[in-house]
């Protein structure tokens, strides 16, 4: 047939530049370019890898400073209550010798008011027993008409306020 036999001397020459121009391609796509892309592959590869090592590292400095931390927060924290303690108890003890101080100072008060009291309460007594007594003889002389002593009332409204 003939067209068979056209058909192979037409097209076997394109058959040939289309084989030649794929193979010219392949070898520069396949030898040259992927073997950059594949260098440019491991590179980021490598890269990622790292910074994940960079970051693992950090991460590690970050938990060993976070412990130190805690660690100098809780010793912080213990010594200011210590401190704190210490200034409780020591106010508490001035606190009580101050109050022990002003408790000394209000009892010698006390006791001097007691004392001015008592004889305030003694003088006004003896007042009373005068004022009482004259008061009793004006009431004896008024009432019955009997004069009698200023001694004999006194006698009289000490024993009554006894």
């Amino acid at each position: 047939m003939p067209q068979i036999a056209q058909i192979l001397e037409t097209y076997a020459s394109q058959f040939f530049w289309m084989l030649l121009v794929f193979g010219i391609l392949y070898f520069v796509i396949g030898r040259g370019m992927v073997s950059k892309i594949d260098a440019n592959v491991e590179a980021r590869d490598r890269k990622i890898a790292d910074d994940l090592a960079a970051a693992e590292k950090a991460r590690a400095e970050a938990d060993g400073l976070v412990a130190g931390g805690s660690d100098a927060l809780n010793a912080a924290r213990s010594e200011a209550q210590a401190k704190a303690a210490a200034a409780k108890a020591k106010g508490a003890k001035d606190a009580e010798a101050r109050l022990a101080k002003a408790d000394e100072e209000i009892s010698a008060k006390l006791a001097a008011a007691e004392a001015d009291l008592a004889k305030a309460r003694a003088k006004a007594m003896a007042g009373i027993e005068s004022v009482a007594a004259e008061a009793a003889a004006d009431i004896v002389a008024k009432v019955s008409g009997a004069k009698v002593s200023a001694a004999q009332a006194a006698t009289a409204v000490k024993a009554v306020l006894s």
